[in-house]
């Protein structure tokens, strides 16, 4: 029997974050499954927010593709599970088309020549014409192994603005597409990026937006030509299990579990059972584990202190208990609003949290772990406000380094079978 095909694959990019690629991105997505496409997404980089909308796009979940936490072999063979079902696979990259970690490999340049896929290049045009060409000019020149295969116009303003791009781009790779400048189309945001697509109550008009103003005036079949073969791949192993039965949190306020670990731990036989802390649902008690993802809990600090039922089963639960950022504040003794407002968590970490004095603490985690169900060394991401009051009485969960190798010391804490830690973790180390 023959081996079934695999759809095709390609990166959108763009120069510089706030281009509009995930926009576009959307755009794209959801005009492909207008026309009868069966396509599906990927994220690169470890943003948690983006795949939320590309799943609204597409109607089936978005993964990551995170060269430097998980590897090549991994992001291949998680490609080539989203290319079973596709006809194509598009990759929204992540802030400009060559950033990355410091000191290693992880841009989206990167990505695209690893996976071998071909890169549209998203280009916001409304403070410019024919200073495009040197823009495209540099873009396609400055790595000969990144394939930048079609332009996307972005934030063109009128008939006469395309003209003239379009002309400064003769010789250039081909433009794919063109979306208009339009004030309707607007992406809301706060301090941790994009509003999340489960509270955005306007996201279907958004996308259908995006996509109509796609499809007017792009290429959507040369989108296929243009993408490159995906070849089969074996399943990768990215994370084992936290138990066979595991009990997740999954809201508005714990929205940052990443799909492919999810999937992955289903694929090893593990059961899922997702319940919602804002409506004052308990963890399973016949669980063996509870996660509680990153999110937004300051954001519902109050109503979760509230919710008796939640806080009870987290305090009452038997099995392992791991909650990463949001989770862990929630797992600490009390969380601070932004206001100066104070709020009892389940108290099971000697640990207060607190949004009253803003501080940035983001990048990626090389993670070794110092006890816990977690393989030795894993990678990982830290994007948060808040600041942390550790109290004496528990061991730390993981010593921590930057993904150029500088030392972070302790982080996280455990006692026992409960733990938790700032870090999202995405993948064990390639």
């Amino acid at each position: 029997m023959a081996e079934a095909r695999l759809g095709r694959g390609i990166v959108i990019a763009a120069p510089a974050s706030g281009s509009g690629k995930t926009l576009v991105t959307l755009g794209l997505l959801r005009a492909l499954r207008n026309a009868g496409h069966r396509v599906r997404s990927a994220k690169a980089g470890p943003d948690y927010i983006d795949p939320g909308f590309h799943a609204a796009a597409t109607g089936a979940p978005c993964v990551n593709l995170d060269l430097w936490a998980m590897g090549e072999s991994t992001c291949r063979a998680l490609l080539a599970r989203q290319a079973a079902e596709a006809d194509i696979v598009i990759v929204e990259g992540v802030m400009g088309l060559f950033d990355g970690p410091e000191g290693a490999p992880g841009s989206t340049a990167d990505l695209a020549a690893a996976l071998g896929l071909p890169v549209i290049l998203v280009i916001d045009c409304a403070h410019q014409a024919q200073t495009v060409a040197a823009l495209v000019h540099g873009f396609t020149r400055f790595r000969p192994e990144v394939s930048v295969a079609g332009i996307f116009l972005n934030r063109v303003k009128s008939d006469r603005h395309a003209n003239l791009l379009k002309a400064a781009l003769t010789g250039a790779p081909p433009v794919i597409g063109v979306l208009r400048q339009s004030d309707s189309i607007h992406m809301p945001s706060r301090h941790l990026g994009l509003v999340q697509a489960q509270e955005n109550q306007g996201l279907e008009s958004l996308i259908e937006s995006a996509a109509a103003g796609v499809t007017r005036e792009t290429i959507l079949d040369k989108m296929r030509q243009i993408g490159a073969e995906i070849p089969n791949q074996p399943e990768a192993v990215i994370l084992p299990a936290l138990g066979q039965r595991i009990a997740v949190a999954k809201d508005e306020a714990f929205g940052f579990s990443y799909a492919h670990l999810l999937a992955n731990w289903r694929r090893a036989g593990a059961e899922i059972l997702p319940f919602s802390p804002l409506a004052d649902e308990a963890p399973d008690a016949s669980a063996d584990a509870l996660f509680l993802p990153g999110g937004y809990p300051e954001l519902h600090a109050g109503r979760l202190a509230a919710n008796t039922r939640f806080m009870t089963g987290v305090r009452r639960f038997t099995g392992t208990v791991y909650g990463e950022c949001g989770g862990y504040m929630v797992l600490g003794e009390g969380l601070t609003h932004a206001d100066g407002r104070r709020h009892a968590m389940a108290g099971l970490l000697p640990l207060e949290t607190s949004f009253a004095t803003r501080k940035l603490h983001l990048g990626y985690r090389a993670l070794s772990c110092a006890g816990g169900p977690f393989p030795a060394q894993m990678r990982g991401h830290e994007f948060h406000y808040s600041t942390a009051t550790v109290k004496p009485g528990a061991e730390p969960l993981f010593t921590a380094q930057t993904a150029a190798g500088q030392d972070l010391g302790p982080m996280g804490q455990r006692i026992g079978r409960v733990m938790g830690s700032y870090a999202h973790i995405i993948a064990s180390a390639p």
